[in-house]
C-alpha cells in the first residue's frame, strides 16, 4: 500500500515539477535516493554566496544596476559584499564594457593632488543604503599618476583582443607617497561620511590579478604598491580591513610563487612604505576559474580548474600559521573569465542564459564548502563575477544575474541560498560524485549529477537538491526520492521551489515570444515575473518516526528547494 501512495505521489509531483515531455527511460524507474540526516551537523551553513562583483562601477548607480542590487541585498539575510574594479581610473563617469572611471584624482598646474569624490561617493551610497559592504578594490592608476599615463581610454568591445584593455591604468605610480596619500584620503573620507564603525566592517584590496594582465609592474613593485596603499589605510584608519593579492589562476606554479611570496613579504619582508618587517594583511584573496568549451556545438563546462584553484588556495593558507586562521576570500569565483564576452563572440558562453549556469551554480558551491571543510581553514565568501550590462541587447549571453531589468535563472539560485540558515547537516546522494573525481575530471560521467546541499536551524531546514552534467544536452526528467531525518516536530509544512525550463526561467518564455529585442511594456511584465522564484508546492506532511519522504522529479540541469518549517 505504502508503494502504491508514493507511486501516485511522484506521479502527481511529476505532472506539478515537470512539463518536459520525454520518453520513460531506464533513470525513470530507478529513482536517485538522497538522505538528509538534520542530526549530524557537518558546519557552519555561512553565506558565503553573498558576494558579488563586476567590472564596469558606474553600473552600479544606473537604472538597472540600483534595481538588481536590491534584489541581491533583498535575498540575503547577511550583508551583501560587493567588488569592482576601476574606483580610482580618470574619466568622465560613463559606463562601457571593462571600463569605469571615477576621476577621483587629478593634479593641478603644480602637480598637486586634487581629490574629487563625487563619484566614488554615488557607488558606495548606493550599496550603504541597501545594507551592502563595499569589498573595496584601491585601483587603478589614476592617470596622473601613471608612470606610463597614455594611451589611457581604452574601446574594446567583445570580439577585441583582451589585452586591448590595458592601458596606462595598469601601470605602477610614479610617485609612491602621492599613492599612499591618495590611499590616506579614500579612508579618510569614507569615515567621515559614513562613520567608523561602517567602514570597520568593510574590507580594502589593493589592485587585480597582478600575475595577469592587469598589473605592468614587477613582483616586487606590487609588494611595494600593497605596501604603500595598506600604509595609507591603516594610517587613517588603523582598524581597517586589508589584503590581497587576488591572484589570477591560483594553482598554476607561478600563480603559487605569487602568493607564497606575497604571504612571506608580509609576514617577513621588508616594508617598503615603513621600513618595518611585515605588511598588514587581515584578509587572503585569490581567484578561480572554470573552462567551458564549445564541443561538436555543443557547450561542455568544465569545473575542475575553477576547484583546484580554490584548492590550492586554501591549501597555500593552511600551509602557514599567519594565514591559516585568515578570513579567506575568493574574489572571483566563475565558470570561466570574461563577463563581458558574450556568446556571439564566444559561443562556449551560451550557458549562461539558461539553467546550466543555476545547476553548475549549485554544485559548485557545495564543493566549495566540502572543500573549506578538508583544510579547515576560515572561508568567508566567494565572489560571483556576474553583475548587469546596461543598455545592452537582450540576453546577448553576458555573464551576468539579469539582463535589461529582467532576471536570469541564475539569480535564483542565490534566492534559494538565502533561505538556507543554521548549520550544514549530513547529505547523502546515489548519484552524487565525489569530490575527487569532480577536482579530476568534473561531471562527465554517462549518468547526470543528481545531488544536494541541506541546512537545519532552530525551526526550520532546507535541501537544495540539482540534476547537473557538464554537457548541455537536453535529458529525460528524473525521479528524485528525498529523505529527510532526524526531524524534529510531528508537522512540518513543505514548500518547494523550482528552477528548470518551465520555472523560475524568464530565458525560455523570452524565447517563446520570438526572441524580440525590443519587448512591449507587456512583454516586459511577463518576463520580471517569469525571472522571479517560483514555488510549486506548499503542503502539511506528517513524519513518522523523525522521518519526511518527497519524492521530486528533476529536469536535466534543474535545481529545486525544498524547506520544511515546524
Amino acid at each position: 500500500m505504502k508503494k502504491i501512495l508514493l507511486f501516485s505521489l511522484c506521479i502527481a509531483l511529476g505532472d506539478t515539477l515537470s512539463a518536459q515531455s520525454t520518453p520513460t527511460t531506464l533513470t525513470d524507474n530507478i529513482p536517485a535516493s538522497i538522505e538528509v540526516r538534520l542530526g549530524q551537523i557537518t558546519g557552519p551553513m555561512k553565506p558565503v554566496w553573498a558576494w558579488f562583483g563586476y567590472d564596469e562601477p558606474n553600473y552600479t548607480y544606473m537604472k538597472d544596476g540600483k534595481k538588481l542590487l536590491s534584489e541581491i541585498a533583498a535575498l540575503s539575510p547577511v550583508p551583501v559584499y560587493v567588488r569592482t574594479h576601476s574606483l580610482l581610473v580618470s574619466g568622465d563617469g560613463v559606463a562601457a564594457l571593462k571600463w569605469g572611471s571615477t576621476n577621483v584624482y587629478t593634479e593641478d598646474a603644480n602637480g598637486q593632488p586634487v581629490y574629487n569624490w563625487t563619484i566614488i561617493d554615488s557607488i558606495f551610497d548606493t550599496y550603504i543604503n541597501r545594507g551592502m559592504k563595499p569589498l573595496a578594490q584601491i585601483g587603478f592608476m589614476p592617470q596622473a599618476l601613471s608612470t606610463h599615463p597614455e594611451p589611457y581610454r581604452h574601446y574594446w568591445k567583445p570580439g577585441d583582443p583582451y589585452t586591448d584593455i590595458i592601458t596606462g591604468w595598469a601601470y605602477p605610480p610614479k610617485d609612491y607617497d602621492k599613492w599612499r596619500e591618495l590611499a590616506y584620503q579614500w579612508a579618510k573620507h569614507s569615515v567621515e561620511r559614513y562613520g567608523q564603525k561602517e567602514v570597520e566592517s568593510w574590507y580594502w584590496e589593493v589592485w587585480n590579478e597582478p600575475n595577469g594582465h592587469y598589473w605592468k609592474g614587477t613582483r616586487e613593485e606590487f609588494f611595494k604598491l600593497y605596501d604603500y596603499a595598506a600604509d595609507g589605510i591603516k594610517k587613517a584608519l588603523s582598524t581597517a580591513r586589508i589584503g590581497g593579492i587576488n591572484i589570477a589562476g591560483t594553482s598554476s606554479k607561478t600563480a603559487t610563487e605569487w602568493t607564497t611570496q606575497f604571504i612571506e613579504h608580509c609576514i617577513s619582508g621588508t616594508n617598503y612604505a615603513t621600513g618595518k618587517t611585515g605588511a598588514p594583511l587581515d584578509a587572503l584573496l585569490f581567484h578561480a576559474k572554470g573552462n567551458p568549451k564549445l564541443v561538436n556545438g555543443i557547450v561542455r563546462m568544465n569545473m575542475s580548474p575553477q576547484l583546484r584553484d580554490i584548492a590550492a588556495g586554501f591549501r597555500i593558507a593552511a600551509s602557514y600559521p599567519q594565514t591559516r586562521n585568515l578570513p579567506l576570500i575568493i574574489g572571483e569565483s566563475d565558470p570561466e573569465g570574461c563577463a563581458a564576452c558574450g556568446m556571439a563572440t564566444n559561443p562556449e558562453n551560451a550557458y549562461r542564459n539558461g539553467t546550466l549556469y543555476s545547476s553548475y551554480t549549485a554544485a559548485s558551491f557545495a564543493r566549495k564548502y566540502l572543500l573549506a571543510d578538508q583544510y579547515a581553514i576560515n572561508f568567508l565568501g566567494a565572489v560571483s563575477w556576474s553583475f548587469e550590462f546596461e543598455n545592452q541587447p537582450w540576453f546577448y549571453g553576458f555573464r551576468d544575474l539579469a539582463t535589461n531589468g529582467v532576471d536570469k535563472p541564475v539569480l535564483n539560485v542565490f534566492r534559494m541560498f538565502g533561505m538556507m540558515r543554521g548549520d550544514r547537516v549530513n547529505v547523502s546522494s546515489s548519484r552524487m560524485y565525489p569530490l575527487e573525481t569532480v577536482l579530476d575530471s568534473s561531471i562527465r560521467g554517462q549518468q547526470t549529477e543528481i545531488g544536494a546541499l541541506a541546512s537545519k536551524a532552530a525551526h526550520t531546514a532546507a535541501a537544495m537538491v540539482w540534476n547537473y552534467h557538464d554537457e548541455d544536452k537536453k535529458g529525460p526528467a528524473e525521479l528524485v526520492n528525498l529523505t529527510f531525518k532526524d526531524v524534529p516536530a510531528q508537522k512540518v509544512i513543505i514548500k518547494t521551489y523550482l528552477i528548470d525550463s518551465d520555472h523560475s526561467n524568464s530565458y525560455e518564455v523570452w524565447k517563446k515570444m520570438g526572441s524580440p529585442q525590443h519587448p512591449t511594456k507587456k512583454q516586459i511584465s511577463t518576463l520580471e515575473k517569469a525571472g522571479k522564484l517560483q514555488i510549486v508546492q506548499t503542503i502539511q506532511k506528517a513524519s513518522m518516526n523523525g522521518e519526511v519522504q518527497l519524492p521530486l522529479r528533476l529536469q536535466r540541469q534543474a535545481v529545486a528547494l525544498v524547506t520544511l518549517s515546524w
